[in-house]
């Protein structure tokens, strides 16, 4: 198991210009899986028994210049795709997109911005301050059990002014289009078509020209669309002289649900895991002012409610689309795993050199402080900590994702071993907590008797104190 796990982190080793540097990314990320607190970075010290010397120099590390979250991500993206554990949902593997927002309450933590909550959990404020970060998952596993493993994690609808200081070309993007072109990306990366399951919030016109000039064929879009929607029909040519029109008659999706009430049939499929009877009504429409694409909408009576789904992909029928979408909500359980398991957002990077931040001023107030520093030194310490941030994030990501990829390659071992008490066993597939657990229980007595392994060297170098902390 072990043996496993070092020689998925030494695929990284080409992501790092210093081998010191690879070093404290593989330590760091062993301590993200294993550690039993999360009180910062020092809770990885205290949990792999590292020379407390060395903590300063685990600092260095994440604002370290020998690294670029843009390879870390596309180098975990292959690691994954050619796992051979990805599900295949119809036959092409299934991505999931979202963003999350993370309070941060830091006035010189690069990045932190007013943010909407659209929640409908009344214990949540209207508004926050913090990170917006934008993720893109893919679905492994099997029927029996499935994990939404996150691919990247990077900060949207930040500082922009930052973002273009470190050399982000896409600061400007909005969140949507961002998510799309990363999620285009991911595709590529895999090497084969793929979907992507969405929110109705990406049901945008700019998110589908994003796709058009961004997917290359590559990917497609299955979402739901918002109720008050409106679509299209296909247009009738005229007869005579002018410009051919480019849609027809004007439609509201939901008047659908009682104009062609009889067309609807019935069917049973997986939701949520579980079997459902569903009726729905498949119909293709044109859709989005001005760009009127052809989409292909499900009409869903569920237990009482009214959906509309739409997909860009016209082959599937209302039964995949409809399934498909249901596993959208998995990457809401891989936040829920990054945030309790690993604490993925438990960072707290921040510079002295940045204006502190005024809660009660406008967003564009913020970054227009920011934009008014012009010392090259103190740019590059605010974005070394805005990169140490992301990549922070990054990291807990990855450790995450190998979790995930133990618990489906190992789980027999895992399972049968009586070192944690479960009254209910849900799964012969382990979760990220319960195979976490296994790890913390059994890193250092697997070293002892697998000392050869490269990772073992690093964390007893880092316990000895002679890791070489020259890593910028």
């Amino acid at each position: 198991m072990w043996e496993y796990i070092n020689n998925t982190l030494m695929k990284f080793r080409e992501c790092f210009n210093r081998e010191a540097s690879f070093k404290w990314f593989a330590i760091v990320v062993i301590g993200l899986m294993v550690r039993n607190d999360h009180i910062g970075v020092t809770s990885i010290i205290r949990e792999l028994g590292i020379n407390p010397h060395q903590y300063e120099s685990m600092l260095h590390f994440f604002r370290s210049s020998s690294w670029k979250l843009s390879k870390l991500i596309g180098t975990w993206t292959k690691i994954v795709g050619t796992s051979g554990l990805m599900y295949r949902a119809y036959e092409k593997p299934l991505l999931v997109g979202d963003g999350v927002a993370q309070a941060k309450e830091g006035r010189k933590m690069p990045g932190v911005k007013k943010l909407a909550q659209e929640s409908e959990n009344s214990s949540k404020p209207r508004y926050i301050h913090g990170h917006m970060f934008g993720a893109i998952g893919i679905l492994l596993g099997t029927p029996k059990k499935f994990f939404c493993t996150l691919l990247s994690l990077r900060l949207h609808d930040s500082n922009s002014v930052i973002s273009e200081w470190a050399g982000d070309e896409l600061a400007k993007e909005s969140h949507v289009v961002r998510l799309i072109r990363e999620a285009c990306a991911a595709a590529e990366q895999i090497g084969e078509s793929c979907r992507i399951a969405l929110d109705r919030y990406y049901l945008t016109v700019n998110a589908l020209a994003a796709l058009e000039q961004f997917g290359k064929g590559m990917l497609n879009i299955i979402t739901k669309a918002k109720k008050n929607a409106v679509a299209y029909e296909k247009p009738v040519r005229k007869v005579g002289r002018g410009q051919p029109p480019k849609k027809g008659a004007t439609i509201k999706l939901i008047d659908l649900f009682h104009t062609k009430s009889a067309e609807f049939r019935k069917a049973k499929v997986s939701i949520y895991g579980k079997v459902e009877e569903v009726e729905f009504l498949v119909t293709d429409l044109l859709w989005g002012k001005k760009l009127y694409r052809e989409l292909r909408f499900v009409l869903v009576k569920y237990q009482g409610k009214f959906s509309v789904l739409a997909s860009t992909d016209l082959t599937l029928s209302g039964e995949a689309i409809i399934e498909i979408y249901a596993f959208r909500f998995k990457i809401e359980s891989a936040f829920r795993e990054l945030k309790q398991v690993i604490a993925g957002f438990a960072y707290r990077f921040w510079s002295a050199y940045l204006p502190r931040l005024d809660r009660f001023a406008k967003n564009q107030q913020t970054d227009a402080k920011v934009a008014a520093i012009d010392c090259k030194h103190k740019k590059s310490k605010i974005i070394s900590a805005f990169n140490a941030i992301e990549g922070f994030a990054m990291f807990a990501v990855i450790a995450c994702g190998i979790l995930q990829m133990t618990a489906l390659q190992f789980h027999k071992v895992i399972s049968t071993s009586a070192f944690r008490w479960l009254r209910t066993t849900r799964s012969q597939i382990p979760s990220e907590a319960t195979t976490a657990h296994f790890l913390a229980k059994t890193i250092f007595n697997t070293f002892h008797f697998s000392s050869d392994l490269p990772i073992n060297r690093f964390i007893r170098d880092a316990q000895s104190g002679t890791h070489d902390v020259s890593i910028a």
